[in-house]
């Protein structure tokens, strides 16, 4: 059986084996046609000729087509689609032949698909012998069953003749069980049998293909063997060639060295050469330094005196610094002292504002925040009105400036209108000056006339020009001299505005009139072109003026309008640079008219300063059209040696516009590659040279001189640093060096790149002194006082004269170890470079400093100066690193480390590394001796292999307590006496763990649950180490982290194993712990397996969060697998290696603890085998009712507390009132009655006694509110419980109880269960926390609402969700609420309208994420029933004299279980009857129908009113109700309706309301109506008639009867009519006697068939009596013509009235 279910298991069936097949088929079947066509391929005589053609395509594209055959080959199609030429060929020939990249592609792909036929017939062969195995195992189990089946049988009949049913009855199943198997297995046979001829089929084709390519394989071994041949050949080619090739670079590489040889000779040549120049140069340079020491040591004199002074400035500021700073501390202190007086009075202040508050009985703490608010307000108040007043005075000052500024401009513009007219008028005697200067100048061409507007600033003299110059090499700077231009043009005006109330000279030169000559031109001078027409003169001296009146027209060409310059110029910019005096220069440019349409252009000339030098060559090109271009010359003749600035004009249609000239003279532009020369570290001895390069960018040369800066060497720099508060952010530094204030040093340092200037290096004494004392932080004080005893030391330094300085020091000083090379000065011609060199030669150790400047004979070129630093030291070798820590060691392990050694010595020294005896087991440098070479390193190898013997090995090294190990280590070097000593450390620790307990006992263990135990992992060194269990059986686990992890220093961890029996037996293994490096430590555990005859389908049960009042419920099963007691086809239940446990039904029992809130239903039961057992586990967590108890005794309690509280200050309140009333008695010497004091009125009150907690009613006010005060202040609660399960074997209905059941111990199962209980998200506050809402009884069809109150008790916002209702129910929510914030409170609105006469019961579920609020619906169904004394729909109220009432009654009876509340509606009353009255009437729309609301009276009055109009009737009770009807005229049409409504919605009863009214008290009523049922709002009758007919005492009236009489051939069927005669009761004719009436002219009718009874008689009052009359037609009457007839009929009352009758018959024949 266990067979056949793993067979069934794995899905061996006929239906998951034929896709497999198919596949199977589809793949053989395509292999075959790939190897069929291969196989016609190889056999096709056409194939040699291919592979002919191939070779050469290879011979001759071999690199090039490589990639294509490549990409062929990959197509498996090739190989079976050959070509058909050359079928002659013999195979041999192919063969022979250079396979191709094709050819080796077809043979790879044949080979695979051969081995896949191969792999495929092999798997088939697999699966035959699978199959045959199945089929014998299924065979043997049909054998075994069948066997089974007759031992069986056997039985029955031998339990049969003993009699033993029970046992008849099992075997019978037993024996069906077996036949089902059977026949299963038989079917499995069946199908196991065709799955194995089918797979024999396939084997059979697969072996057929194969045969069918024996063939094909044999050649394509030979093809392969032949490809092995031709990739060995290819591979000794390719081997040949390489040597070739390195033959080729040896003779290569020996022609390079000969070469080298060559430049390396050539180079020393050279070099050489070189040296003997550099030699005669240096005795040059002798000659020339010592005619300029001379001059030098005189600026050096005057420098050091300067020095002097500016140290001694300096030690004055520091001095007073430190005063200021003495101050500032002492200030600060005060200051502080004030702030902490100032703190105290204002806390006494305010203690005593509070008791004061207090004193008046007002809150302390509202009135504090009142106050702090109010001075708050004070303060933003205050600051307010500063910030506006700042701003205004910001604004009032902008205002001035901005006044100034006008001014200003108005002035500028004055002073330029004067001088444009003193230049229009003296342009003469401008010109005349203007000959006479450059006359001047021609003559004496070195010192020039100094005009503003000629001159050129010295391209040294500004710090932008220099700059520039520094970083440009190509060009003059043109942008620093427009700048520098500007500047001075300004300060020129400035100048002038304050000059204005000098006197002005005689005469205004052409140099005071600024660029007024060339903005406006002289119009008698040059202002218009010679030769113009006296037309174009005119237009131009209107257009001059108004450009000078500043009048431009807008220039419009197609709807666009031009703007910007009419003409573009290449180059935008005329320069000659570099210019000679007495050459001449030319140069062209291009003007392009940019305008839109056609435009002019004319040359105006050029600056009026410029026209001695320039000339213009201009030929007009007339009219020019967009795009189009003329050139124009220019030539320059230079006449001074200055630069000039001016402008080209010209002039165009639209207008004027100029073109920049300029000339630059020749300058020279110096500077340095670098300002820094850093030399390094370098042993005492040597001599090391560094070069600068001085660069000339100019195209003017000069002559310098490079020279050493006076007392700039010394050996160190004292720099000391304070640092400021954040808010200052300043730093002041104090150099022991002399600082250069001479102004072209300082020059000199803002022109250098790349370092500071001394502005920014010092710190002036004001700027300090103002940082420091605005510093509002003590907490820097002590940093400025260090700064100041600093600067005292540094001060007393500066102080001490040369002489009394060390004798170190000055001959350190004197020592030149920074001097300069053999070049110190020369010249340095235009666009040219030198490079200058200075040489170290150090001989004391330590560091170097030294400053030099380059100083040029050209006044313009200011000196340039760059710094020098080394250092030098006196060891030749040494460790950079004397300190080897190698951390951390443990024993037994190998540390390694490198220790580097550095030489700065110059040849090699042999080196000998040496280890102390006592750790010569312990440690080792490798290599022993070594040698290091000249300026470089050497490392060496520490190896550190710590054993346990070196605590006794290393004693005088190794401290025991804290395990550190400290050894000295040498290194002996050659011809040095003193070895070179570093020091090795490390901490030397144990790599042991440590487990406890060393055994563990599991004891008896169930194969569905796991036993856990706790060990405890101790690591007993100071290294973290990683620790993990290996190989771990698969019924052992261990956490956290499957048995691993990393434990700290001397670290005990926690460790959890959980033990899960597999089988019942007796389990005994050790547990392997290993360590990071390989160590292992055992742990020996043992246990008890036990099977159970019963399992949980799930033995752990994790319940969500549940709020309080909720519930969460889980499903399980109890499941009794065991049906057999072979212990070899399954596990049977036993405990260890005991007996089997029977088969049958067995019990069980689940014993869940009192008082918790767990359910387990059901949690007793038996469970026959084979079955299982649901069971559902609820959690429902809620408050216990003793703690609700005590939190309403709690509550109670502090509710009397704060009311005895309150109490208490009353009567303290009435004493002080008391106290207040005694001392007025006594000052009016009145006797003070007795006050008693709180003592005594304490004793008088009762104290308070709580309640006891178990009489406090669950329905009480108390309960509810201590019930939610608990649900508010819930606090999250986990509970896990674990639930015994006893099992035994039986039924619990035989034994009658399951006490007398023997349960075994071993068998117990556990459900384990985790409780979270959690406080609920939402509550209910509205029905005392209730969540049972009874909407109570409800008529059907109606709606009744209640709010529920939610409340979010969390914190967190809550999106709420809500169950589905039933939708064909009659609970509602009418308004969902969706979201609840933080606290927040909402309604919601449930309503109820039932609509049968049943009750409700539904479930609301409201969802917050994990927590659920469930709101139980209850209400019932009622359907309202009445019963009116009303018969019918129709009230009538009869005849009714007009102007007087009647009433009427009827009653209503509640028949229902429920209290109506009705109201009572008239149609007449209505609101929507206004509207309606508009409408058509109804008898027009359809005859005979009326009006439901009729006449009404006149005089507005309601005709009917009824009482009571509103009200209830509770159940089985009467209601009377009244209608009053009133008429105020004559009418017979008075009509209305009543809707009688229950609960203000259902219209339950409709009665229509009748009456009529007379003016007299007889009526006849009946017969037709003539007349429509509406009445006219006019008066049809004047108050004439009325009163005639009253004075007459006879009116008349018509009354039409329509008789119907049906008649057939055998009978006659009379029509019948009646007519009623009627007296109105009243008391207005109480003396009046009864009305009368009689017929008159009744002859006449007679004959026609009519019949009238009575003819006369009288009726009393308040009664009627009727009068009927009949109709049968006379013989021989016209069915088709009616028969008409009429009488009178008089009525006598108080008056007379005369009705004409008229008679109609007709006769009717259906």
């Amino acid at each position: 059986m266990d067979q056949i279910n793993d067979m069934e298991s794995t899905g061996i069936s006929e239906e998951n084996l034929r896709p497999e097949e198919n596949e199977e088929n589809e793949e053989d079947e395509m292999i075959s046609d790939q190897l069929v066509q291969a196989e016609e391929s190889w056999k096709g005589p056409e194939l040699a000729d291919n592979y002919v053609e191939e070779a050469r395509t290879d011979s001759n594209d071999a690199l090039e087509g490589g990639e294509e055959e490549g990409e062929k080959g990959e197509d498996l199609d090739s190989v079976g689609q050959p070509s058909r030429e050359g079928s002659e060929q013999p195979k041999t020939q192919r063969i022979k032949k250079t396979m191709n990249y094709a050819d080796r592609v077809r043979v790879l792909n044949l080979r695979r698909n051969l081995n896949q036929l191969d792999n495929l017939a092999k798997e088939k062969e697999m699966i035959i012998r699978k199959t045959r195995g199945e089929l014998d195992a299924c065979q043997s189990h049909i054998d075994s069953l069948t066997n089974q089946q007759r031992v069986v049988e056997s039985e029955i009949e031998r339990e049969k003749e003993a009699g033993n049913n029970a046992a008849v009855f099992r075997l019978q199943a037993m024996q069906r069980r077996v036949c089902v198997e059977l026949g299963n297995e038989k079917d499995l046979e069946s199908k196991i049998t065709a799955i194995l001829n089918e797979s024999l089929l396939e084997m059979w084709k697969i072996e057929i293909e194969q045969g069918n390519f024996s063939e094909l394989r044999n050649q394509i071994k030979q093809d392969e063997e032949y490809l092995d041949q031709q990739n060995q050949m290819q591979a000794a080619e390719r081997l040949q060639n390489q040597k070739n090739r390195t033959s080729q670079l040896n003779q290569r590489w020996l022609a390079m060295e000969r070469k080298i040889q060559k430049a390396r000779d050539d180079y020393e040549h050279r070099l050489s050469k070189a040296l003997e120049d550099a030699q005669r140069n240096h005795e040059k340079a002798v000659k020339f330094l010592k005619k300029s020491l001379g001059r030098i040591r005189d600026k050096e004199a005057s420098k050091e005196q300067k020095n002097q002074e500016y140290m001694q400035k300096r030690m004055e500021t520091v001095l007073s610094l430190k005063n200021n700073i003495s101050y500032n501390r002492e200030k600060l202190r005060t200051q502080q002292a004030q702030n902490k007086a100032n703190f105290l009075d204002a806390q006494e202040q305010e203690q005593k504002m509070k008791e004061t508050i207090e004193a008046q009985g007002h809150n302390v703490t509202r009135e504090a925040f009142l106050y702090k608010r109010q001075v708050e307000f004070e303060k933003r108040k205050k600051e307010f009105e500063e910030q506006q007043k700042a701003r205004k005075i910001e604004i009032v000052s902008q205002i001035l400036k901005e006044d100034a500024q006008m001014e200003k401009v108005k002035k500028q513009s004055c002073l330029q209108t004067l001088k444009s007219q003193d230049k229009l008028s003296d342009a003469v005697k401008w010109r005349m000056k203007t000959w006479q200067y450059i006359k001047k100048a021609c003559d004496d061409a070195v010192r020039t006339v100094p005009q503003k507007h000629w001159r050129s600033p010295s391209p040294c003299t500004s710090v932008d020009d220099r700059n520039f110059l520094m970083g440009t090499s190509q060009e003059i700077p043109v942008i620093a001299e427009s700048k520098y231009r500007e500047e001075e043009e300004e300060e020129e005006e400035e100048g002038n505005t304050r000059d204005e109330s000098l006197a002005k000279p005689e005469f205004t030169g052409i140099w005071d009139k600024e660029c007024s000559i060339p903005q406006v031109p002289d119009v008698g001078l040059d202002s218009k072109p010679v030769g113009a027409s006296k037309l174009e003169k005119e237009i131009f001296s209107q257009n001059l003026e108004k450009l000078h009146s500043g009048i431009i027209r807008k220039h419009k060409v197609c709807g666009l309008e031009f703007k910007g310059c009419p003409f573009y110029s290449k180059p935008s910019l005329i320069h000659f640079k570099d210019f000679d005096i007495g050459k001449t220069y030319k140069k062209k440019m291009v003007l392009i008219n940019a305008f839109y349409s056609i435009n002019y252009c004319k040359l105006v000339g050029v600056s009026e300063h410029l026209k001695d030098f320039f000339t213009v060559h201009f030929d007009p090109p007339g009219p020019m059209s967009s795009g189009l271009s003329c050139e124009v010359g220019v030539t320059f003749k230079p006449m001074v040696n200055q630069d000039l600035e001016g402008e080209v004009t010209f002039l165009s249609q639209i207008g004027s516009f100029s073109i920049p000239l300029k000339c630059s003279t020749k300058k020279s532009v110096l500077a340095l590659d670098k300002e820094l020369i850093d030399f390094g570290t370098h042993v005492v001895g040597e001599t090391i040279s560094r070069t600068i390069t001085l660069t000339n960018s100019g195209a003017l040369g000069t002559r310098f001189q490079l020279r050493k800066a006076a007392d700039t060497t010394h050996t160190a720099m004292v720099q000391h640093n304070v640092t400021a508060p954040p808010s200052i952010d300043k730093t002041v530094i104090v150099c022991a060096p002399v600082v250069e204030t001479t102004t072209g040093v300082k020059k000199d340092s803002n022109f250098s790149m790349g370092r500071f200037t001394g502005d920014k290096e010092t710190v002036s004494l004001n700027r300090s002194e103002e940082v420091i004392h605005h510093t509002p932080f003590p907490d820097y004080l002590e940093q400025l006082d260090n700064l100041a005893s600093e600067t005292d030391i540094i001060g007393e330094s500066l102080r001490i004269p040369s002489a009394e300085r060390p004798l170190e020091q000055q001959s350190r000083e004197e020592v030149l170890e920074l001097t300069v090379g053999k070049v110190s000065e020369g010249d340095i011609g235009p666009f040219s470079s030198v490079k200058l060199q200075i040489m170290f030669t150090p001989t004391i150790p330590g560091a170097v400093q030294a400053d030099f400047e380059i100083t040029f004979d050209n006044p313009d070129c200011k000196p340039l100066s760059f710094s020098a630093t080394a250092v030098s030291v006196s060891v030749p070798v040494w460790v950079p690193n004397p300190n080897v820590d190698l951390k951390i060691c443990m024993y037994d392990r190998l540390y390694q480390d490198c220790i580097i050694i550095q030489s700065r010595a110059k040849s090699a020294l042999r080196l000998k590394f040496e280890v102390c005896k006592e750790l010569a087991n312990h440690m080792e440098l490798l290599p022993k001796t070594g040698y290091i070479q000249a300026h470089s390193s050497f490392s060496v190898q520490l190896k550190f292999l710590p054993r346990h013997s070196l605590r006794e090995d290393a004693r005088k090294y190794f401290d025991v307590k804290t395990r550190v190990l400290e050894v000295p280590m040498m290194i002996m070097v050659s011809d040095q006496s003193k070895p070179v000593e570093f020091t090795v450390h490390a901490i030397v620790t144990t790599s042991d763990l440590e487990i406890r307990p060393t055994e563990v006992d599991f004891g008896f263990c169930s194969i569905h649950e796991a036993v856990q135990t706790t060990i405890t992992l101790t690591n007993k060194a100071i290294l973290p180490q990683e620790f993990g269990f290996v190989e771990l059986p698969e019924f052992v686990e261990i956490q956290p982290n499957d048995g691993f992890g990393m434990l700290l220093p001397l670290e005990k961890l926690q460790l959890d194993i959980i033990f899960k029996a597999k089988r019942a037996k007796e389990y005994s293994f050790e547990l392997t712990c290993k360590t990071e490096i390989n160590r292992e430590f055992k742990l020996s555990c043992k246990a008890v397996g036990v099977h159970p005859p019963l399992e949980l389908s799930h033995n752990l049960v994790k319940f969500s969060a549940t709020a309080l009042n909720d519930v969460s419920t889980a499903n399980i099963f109890v499941i009794n697998n065991h049906v057999s007691v072979n212990q070899f086809t399954h596990s049977v239940p036993r405990v260890g290696k005991g007996a089997v446990a029977p088969v049958g039904p067995t019990s069980f029992q689940f014993l869940v603890p009192e008082d918790s809130p767990i359910t387990i239903m059901p949690c007793v039961g038996t469970v026959l085998p084979g079955k299982k057992c649901m069971l559902e586990v609820s959690f429902r967590p809620v408050l216990c009712d003793q703690l609700i108890r005590l939190e309403a005794v709690n509550l109670l309690c502090q509710a009397a507390e704060a009311k005895a509280q309150m109490e208490r200050k009353a009567r303290e309140l009435e004493l002080q009132r008391r106290k207040e009333e005694a001392l007025l008695t006594r000052k009016d010497g009145k006797k003070p009655s007795s006050i008693l004091s709180i003592s005594q009125i304490s004793k008088h009150t009762r104290p308070f006694q709580p309640p006891n907690p178990e009489d406090i009613s669950p329905d009480s006010e108390e309960y509810i509110a201590a019930h939610l005060s608990l649900i508010r202040s819930f606090a999250n609660h986990f509970e896990k419980y674990v639930i015994p399960c006893l099992i035994a074997c039986g039924d619990i209905d035989e034994k009658k109880g399951a006490e007398n059941l023997r349960y075994n111990p071993y068998y117990t199962l556990y459900l384990e269960l985790h409780c979270p209980a959690v406080a609920p998200a939402v509550m209910v506050t509205s029905n005392n926390g209730r969540t049972v809402f009874n909407f109570g009884d409800v008529a059907v069809g109606h709606t009744v609402k209640k709010e529920v109150k939610l409340r979010n008790i969390s914190q967190e916002h809550l999106v709420l969700g809500y169950s589905f209702l039933n939708p064909f129910g009659s609970f509602t929510v009418l308004n969902p609420i969706w979201t609840l914030e933080e606290g927040e409170s909402r309604n919601l609105l449930i309503s109820f309208c039932p609509e049968e006469n049943t009750p409700y019961f539904e479930m609301l579920e409201i969802r917050s994420g994990r927590f659920t609020l469930t709101l139980t619906l209850t209400g019932q169904g009622v359907i309202p029933t009445i019963s009116c004394s009303v018969e019918g729909d129709v009230f009538n109220m009869g005849y009714v004299l007009a102007k007087e009432t009647a009433t009427a009654t009827f009653k209503i009876e509640n028949t229902s279980n429920l209290t109506l509340k009705y109201n009572i509606l008239l149609d007449s009353l209505s609101p929507s009857r206004e509207r309606e009255q508009p409408k058509i009437p109804p008898f027009l729309a359809s005859p005979g129908q009326a009006d439901v609301v009729g006449t009404q009276n006149y005089n507005g009055l309601s005709v009917f009113s009824v009482s009571p109009v509103e009200g209830t009737i509770t159940f089985k009770k009467t209601q009377e109700f009244t209608i009053t009807f009133s008429p105020d005229h004559e009418s017979l049409y008075y009509s209305d309706c009543i809707h009688i409504l229950i609960f203000g919605k259902e219209t339950i009863r409709v009665i229509q309301l009748k009456g009529a009214a007379r003016n007299h008290i007889m009526f006849v009523e009946g017969g037709d109506p003539l007349d429509v049922p509406i009445e006219s709002l006019a008066v049809t009758t004047s108050m004439a008639e009325e009163a005639t007919k009253a004075e007459s005492g006879k009116s008349t009236n018509s009354i039409l009867l329509n008789l119907e009489c049906f008649q057939s051939e055998t009978f006659v069927i009379p029509a019948t009519r009646e007519l009623k005669v009627g007296a109105i009761r009243s008391t207005q004719f109480a003396s009046k006697k009864n009305v009368e009436f009689n017929w008159e002219n009744m002859q006449l009718l007679q004959l026609k068939g009519f019949t009238v009874d009575p003819v006369k008689g009288s009726v009393e009052r308040g009664q009627t009596k009727p009068i009927n009359v009949s109709w049968v037609p006379p013989a021989g009457s016209n069915p088709n013509q009616p028969v008409t007839g009429s009488a009178i009929l008089n009525v006598k009352g108080d008056i007379k009235e005369v009705y004409s009758v008229y008679f109609m018959g007709r006769i009717v024949t259906k």
